[in-house]
């Protein structure tokens, strides 16, 4: 549930610690006091859009934070997502003056999208204009499969693989005549560069070899010099370091310094000696090549013409030859007709399996949903009126399944249901709305650990309000509710009762949130019933209370 609530500098609230419990809140105040803040500050911090405007005047950002307990369906998600899972969840979130935003969860950095996600297992919000959404068939629909445990992301994953798969088949079969050009050209190209059969490496390797061939004579002519000057000619380098290194070995015991120069002509002298060997051995391997030399240029020459036929870099031959190859692979794949075939009948069984699968979740969850709500509307001053869930099968499977839902409505006894927004009033739809958030919330039981009522009340007064603050009552025996309420007979029957109020002073407007206990929430009931309290208001207050 919902602990702890912190705002700094949000709106027209410079600054607010809330700590909330378990049950039934209400929050109350006058029109304009800045009820619905709070509201918007949780939507924030559960991944709501962010703007400058709520940053309140004068100040450089908005801070918000919000601790929950953890439940423990989204530990699987802190962990997969790479958050600190404890037993508290700390949300937060910074929003400067130029609309910049910050977010955080568990201290960790996080996206806006991840605190939406996270909000998903804390709280369900239900607006005053909740009954809007039960007109349009898709918001009907969704309400019926979270009702009936429909995995709706499945069903259209699985509608979205058979699309993209027919579009696959379709796309082939109308372009066989075209793949059938492209193959026979692309086949014609691999087949000519296919006779060269380029390796990776092979053109600076031909190069290499090409060059030390066509230079083979100067190679063998400049060995046979440096081994001569070395160590096989007359005065070689060799000899003259042997004589060098003979005079000074006999004068070195005279004169220590010397040791020095000594060892260096000795390192020379075997340097000389591997030089020499290295020179042999090449000599022994050189020799002209020509006909080598002649199938190298042959070789050669056909790279380069390849190359210039296809307007690529000779070393980039291999790679052509590569690309052309995949895209052989590719057209192949797509005149494969059997293959498409068979991918879009294994697609088009598995959507099949699960459209008749949500199909008949719906079937079970419908009446029983319809008739839970059916009492509550009795409860709710709609005496003899019913709610059916008309589920509306479609002509050909959608991404949503294989029928659509639609909310039907009869106001009183023996009238025939019929569409929801041609025959309820503004009131009723108010009314059946705040029937099927509590019905829905009550089936849930696994569903957001707090519930948010925002006016959902409105346009409802007399008995009718009073059964309102009793499901609520209820429903806060289940779950943690916190309810924006105008009715004095629904916070009545709230566990705690918090005021919200708009102050007017030197440094502007500002709001504050207190909450209200003996004679202070008995004058906020007085008010709420009629204005200034009086002494009949206050009565009724202790009544209502009572």
């Amino acid at each position: 549930m919902l602990k702890r609530l912190d705002l700094r500098d949000f709106v027209i609230v410079p600054g607010l610690e809330l700590e909330w419990t378990a049950g039934f809140s209400a929050l109350t105040g006058e029109t304009g006091a800045g009820k619905s803040i709070l509201l918007d500050a949780l939507q924030l911090l559960l991944g709501g859009r962010g703007e400058a405007s709520v940053v309140r005047d004068g100040a450089g950002r908005a801070e918000l934070s919000a601790e929950f307990d953890t439940p423990a369906a989204l530990l699987p998600w802190l962990e997969d997502a790479g958050f600190e899972a404890g037993e508290a969840l700390l949300l937060r979130r910074v929003i400067d003056a130029q609309g910049k935003s910050r977010a955080w969860i568990n201290g960790s950095a996080a996206t806006v999208a991840q605190l939406a996600q996270a909000g998903e297992f804390l709280v369900d919000i239900h607006g005053q204009h909740a009954w809007q959404k039960l007109t349009r068939p898709a918001s009907v629909r969704a309400l019926l499969d979270d009702h009936a445990g429909v995995d709706a992301a499945g069903l259209a994953a699985a509608f979205t693989v058979w699309r993209e798969a027919q579009q696959r088949l379709d796309e082939a079969r109308a372009a066989q005549a075209n793949l059938a050009r492209e193959r026979e050209r692309l086949q014609w190209q691999l087949d000519e560069l296919g006779k060269l059969a380029p390796g990776a490496q092979e053109w600076p390797e031909l190069n290499a070899e090409h060059q030390r061939l066509s230079n083979a004579q100067a190679l063998i002519d400049a060995g046979r010099l440096a081994l001569d000057a070395v160590s096989e000619g007359e005065d070689t380098v060799l000899s003259r370091l042997a004589a060098a290194e003979q005079q000074l070995r006999a004068v070195v015991a005279f004169d220590a310094e010397l040791q020095g120069a000594l060892d260096a002509l000795a390192g020379a002298s075997a340097q000389a000696e591997d030089a020499a060997h290295t020179l042999r051995s090449y000599l022994h391997r050189a020799e002209p090549d020509p006909e080598r030399l002649q199938q190298l240029d042959e070789r050669l020459l056909l790279w380069l013409q390849l190359a210039r036929r296809y307007r690529q870099p000779p070393a980039e031959l291999p790679t052509l030859l590569e690309g052309w190859q995949r895209e052989l692979a590719k057209l192949d794949a797509q005149a494969d007709l059997a293959a498409l075939e068979a991918a879009v009948a294994s697609a088009r069984k598995a959507l099949d399996a699960a459209a008749q699968a949500s199909s008949q979740l719906r079937a079970k969850a419908a009446p029983r949903l319809a008739k839970a709500v059916t009492s509550a509307m009795q409860e709710l001053g709609m005496a003899g009126g019913r709610l059916e869930l008309a589920l509306v099968r479609q002509t050909e499977v959608q991404s949503f399944g294989l029928e659509s839902a639609e909310l039907l409505v009869a106001g009183h006894a023996g009238s025939p249901p019929r569409p929801l927004a041609k025959v309820a009033s503004g009131g009723e739809l108010s009314r059946i709305a705040l029937a099927i958030a509590v019905c829905t919330a009550q089936a849930d039981r696994h569903g957001a650990p707090t519930l948010i009522f925002d006016e959902i009340d409105a346009g409802v007064g007399g008995a009718v309000a009073h059964t309102v603050g009793r499901l609520m009552q209820k429903l806060g025996g289940e779950r943690q509710v916190l309810a924006v309420t105008h009715l004095a007979q629904v916070a009545a029957r709230a566990d705690a009762h918090w005021v919200v109020a708009k102050h007017s002073g030197k440094a502007g407007v500002s709001s504050s949130v207190q909450r209200v206990d003996g004679d202070e929430r008995l004058a906020e009931l007085a008010r709420m019933l009629g204005g200034s309290p009086t002494d009949a208001s206050l009565a009724h207050a202790r009544e209502l209370l009572a």
